[in-house]
């Protein structure tokens, strides 16, 4: 019976252990999550990842471009193209792609396509108590994987019930301006649910919300989640 209990505690030791080798392996992720502003992240890996490009100011050559919806402050031709190369693919939503030229893969949320041996998952993205982003609209978020951290941009999005069911998030980028997306209260209950190592908030200092809502969000996930507030470049 001691064998047993001692072999037991040994295993419930070695728990917070790999829980904080996982947030470190997250941490170390972050130096290479450069945010341009608004929803606009260069991720580089294995890749070069853009997301939503918009106000771009120097020209790059993405692999990947990932596009959420169809707003304006999204879906840029004009800034996608100084960030599109000849074999960059984007993946975004049908309404989008209309407006779009190049390789580009049209993507609703549940689906999966590969591209590369990069996995990315596309999730609903959509308001609960607002009309700007409706479900219907079949707009996204992406769960994608690069240096072997699983990292979720949510898009423009509210809070959802589908959040529950995102599975080893390790980063997460989420929206905490309010108006047209979640509150900085609101999206410290979605980080909650989705349970990421490290939350790093968006959407905020170029068309609503300010630094007082990323700091907002940072202070209600203070002892739960650690928020990393990025530095726009």
């Amino acid at each position: 019976m001691r064998k047993t209990v001692f072999v037991l505690s040994g295993f419930l030791l070695l728990i917070p252990f790999a829980l904080n080798a996982g947030v470190k392996e997250a941490k170390n992720m972050i130096k290479d999550i450069h945010w341009l502003g608004h929803d606009t992240f260069k991720i580089t890996g294995e890749k070069v990842i853009y997301t939503d490009p918009f106000k771009i100011k120097k020209k790059d050559n993405a692999d990947i471009i990932l596009i959420t919806h169809e707003h304006y402050d999204h879906c840029s031709p004009e800034d996608v193209k100084k960030v599109q190369g000849p074999n960059t693919v984007i993946v975004t939503v049908a309404d989008c792609a209309k407006k779009l030229s190049g390789k580009i893969k049209t993507i609703k949320p549940g689906d999966k396509i590969n591209i590369e041996g990069m996995e990315i998952e596309a999730v609903p993205s959509y308001n609960t108590n607002k009309q700007f982003h409706i479900k219907e609209r079949g707009w996204v978020g992406y769960i994608f994987k690069v240096k072997g951290q699983r990292i979720y941009i949510a898009g423009d999005t509210d809070h959802t019930p589908e959040m529950k069911t995102f599975k080893n998030v390790d980063i997460a980028l989420l929206p905490v301006s309010g108006t047209y997306v979640m509150t900085a209260d609101e999206a410290v209950r979605a980080a909650l649910d989705i349970k990421p190592k490290i939350a790093i908030p968006m959407h905020y200092g170029s068309i609503v919300g300010d630094k007082n809502d990323a700091k907002k969000f940072a202070d209600g996930l203070k002892g739960k989640i650690e928020v990393v507030i990025l530095q726009e470049e």
